[in-house]
């Protein structure tokens, strides 16, 4: 066989270098970040589908989808109060493919658990907030109390026999419920579900008393009067729920809370692909049918300035100090 010439080698040698260069781009996640998004986005919502999070997340994944020309999937991967979906989404590849939508429990995790797999700020970059919604004190429909003072009183001189659902250690009705309970300075029988869907269907049925959950989950039930509400957890009462008095007004201020969302990209995810993700979000967001949605249900989209990673950073400090020492303060730390 006749030797190949330095031509050949050289040729061979350039020829085996690109390959390289594509092997290595592929096994990477590679792409040029100007020619994002090539191919569907995944969307990990890390609670079960129906709950508060998931509808959320599907008002906005198809405006988001048409705007960057893809589809969004939503991917549920529910567990140990959002904490394992949210494990998955800051171990994946960082080339904007799989975008993580959390609520408020990014921020009590880590004082809820002491072997959190991932930090919130380290491990992630946000893209923006998307949302805030109002709680709503709930029970089944034939619970004794008729009013919200009514309400509290029972379960102060009842703390011993009644029963509060939420969907899970880390929840938004977790975290309301202790919130509430704390108040009322009262411990009772928590009864957790895997998710607020099957916590809802609980309350429906009758076989648990009470809940505090967010407005995306409950507004359809209370219009439908298939649950007993007593308050809203918010300064000011709501469009959706004109009817509904505000913790305030019955005269417990301190029980006062929201739920936030937004989303997130891991951390070492190219700042130009985050901008067109946000970008995106602030499209959606200015979606007439995504505001009419959001109204039905009691909430409403952020502002343009709090959809960006700056303002979404600047709550996720905040609020992790707040609940640490909320949270903190209750496990006695």
């Amino acid at each position: 066989m006749t030797p190949a010439g330095p031509r050949k080698v050289a040729a061979r040698i350039g020829a085996l270098a690109c390959v390289g260069l594509v092997l290595a781009a592929c096994s990477s996640g590679g792409g040029d970040p100007a020619d994002y998004p090539e191919d569907d986005i995944e969307v990990i919502v890390p609670f079960s589908a129906g709950g508060p999070t998931d509808t959320v997340t599907r008002m906005v994944a198809d405006p988001m989808g048409e705007d960057l020309g893809v589809q969004l999937v939503v991917q549920n991967i529910d567990g140990a109060g959002g904490t394992v979906g949210a494990g998955q989404a800051a171990t994946a590849d960082p080339d904007g493919y799989t975008v993580l939508m959390h609520h408020i429990g990014m921020s009590t995790a880590p004082a809820l658990y002491d072997d959190l797999a991932y930090d919130p700020v380290a491990d992630f970059k946000p893209v923006g907030l998307v949302t805030e919604v109002p709680m709503t004190i709930i029970a089944r429909s034939d619970f004794e109390p008729e009013t919200f003072e009514e309400f509290v009183t029972f379960v102060q001189e009842n703390a011993d026999t009644v029963t509060m659902a939420h969907a899970g250690e880390g929840s938004a009705s977790n975290l309301c419920g202790l919130l509430l309970t704390d108040a009322l300075g009262v411990e009772v029988t928590a009864v957790p579900y895997d998710g607020t869907g099957p916590a809802m269907t609980e309350i429906v049925g009758g076989q648990v008393d009470f809940m505090c959950d967010q407005t995306t989950n409950t507004t359809g039930q209370i219009t439908a009067g298939e649950v007993k509400a007593y308050a809203v957890t918010t300064p000011e009462r709501i469009d959706a729920l004109p009817d509904l008095p505000t913790t305030a007004e019955g005269g417990q201020a301190d029980i006062e809370v929201s739920v936030w969302h937004g989303l997130y990209v891991p951390a070492e995810t190219p700042d130009e692909i985050v901008t067109k993700l946000t970008e995106s979000l602030q499209v959606a967001l200015a979606d007439q049918t995504v505001i009419d949605q959001m109204a039905d249900l009691g909430t409403a989209p952020v502002s343009e300035d709090q959809a960006t990673p700056e303002a979404h950073a600047a709550l996720l400090d905040e609020q992790l100090a707040t609940w640490g020492d909320i949270i903190g303060a209750g496990q006695g730390g």
